[in-house]
């Protein structure tokens, strides 16, 4: 949920819009109808701003999570048809 207020409207209540951002609002500030900030909460500042893992790092915490190995899955048919084995439209280098 997102609400907007002028940079003066937000010097008038910056009570009220710390207490909507810390509530899960964003609070986007505009100056002369143009957005130019935002406000979010604390929690939700550090959810967009904090560190994440690289690939491999979430690949094997996933791996970790999800038994893929006891999952009833056959990795050769996984994909089978998923791929149109037509040779594709006629093509020449020379137009």
């Amino acid at each position: 949920m997102s609400k907007t207020y002028s940079i003066a409207q937000a010097r008038q209540n910056l009570p009220k819009l710390v207490h909507e951002a810390e509530a899960g609002t964003s609070i986007e500030l505009t100056r002369r109808g143009k957005p130019v900030a935002v406000v979010l909460s604390l929690t939700e500042y550090q959810r967009l701003t904090g560190k994440r893992p690289d690939f491999m790092q979430a690949y094997k915490a996933w791996r970790e999570e999800f038994d893929v190995d006891n999952l009833d899955l056959d990795p050769d048919g996984i994909f089978d048809n998923l791929r149109d084995p037509s040779p594709g439209r006629e093509f020449s280098w020379d137009q």
